[in-house]
């Protein structure tokens, strides 16, 4: 099973603008569609509870959503069976519950809350990653302030427009990964 972490991000490592927790609002048209591509092909997609109160995903047949929260029983109305499911699971549980299922692919998709949880367990197998070709002084980056240090194979970059948006997809190696604590 292949685990994916899925980001777009600017020059400088932003994944929101100012704030907006709103991607599409600056993203290009073809990351969106790219992005939408592969939302389709994937049957399980992980995501936290911010991502999904920000643009709340609409239960269909073809997909799992798994909503990652610290109180899943708030949102007990709102779950469907083999659908949406809100969970406190944490991460290493979901990977192993999708291994034991036989998913040959997991999307992770969110914040930087979402993407540390992950990366911090060495849960992630590939990072993909598209870089728009723009600055924000203010807005979150992919993960939370840590002694992070992961290394990146690049398996592809693409330049999909004129402006030279880049769709990047990076193998983690987890033999060179590691993760020291906080000071």
């Amino acid at each position: 099973m292949k685990t994916i972490l899925i980001f777009v991000s600017t020059l400088n490592g932003k994944i929101t603008k100012w704030g907006n927790p709103k991607i599409r609002s600056w993203s290009s048209q073809e990351d969106q569609d790219y992005f939408d591509r592969i939302w389709n092909e994937t049957r399980v997609i992980i995501m936290g509870k911010t991502t999904y109160m920000a643009d709340p995903v609409k239960p269909d047949s073809k997909h799992l959503f798994i909503v990652m929260t610290r109180q899943p029983e708030k949102y007990q109305l709102k779950e469907l069976a083999g659908k949406i499911e809100f969970t406190s699971e944490v991460p290493s549980h979901l990977i192993n519950r999708f291994e034991t299922e036989q998913e040959d692919k997991i999307l992770i998709v969110g914040g930087a809350q979402i993407a540390t949880l992950f990366l911090k367990e060495q849960l992630i197998d590939e990072l993909w990653l598209t870089i728009e070709p723009k600055i924000f002084g203010n807005g979150a980056g992919f993960v939370i302030n840590g002694n992070f240090d992961i290394g990146l194979k690049l398996i592809s970059c693409e330049r999909v427009n004129d402006q030279g948006t880049l769709i990047t997809k990076y193998m983690v190696i987890r033999a060179e990964q590691s993760l020291k604590p906080a000071n």
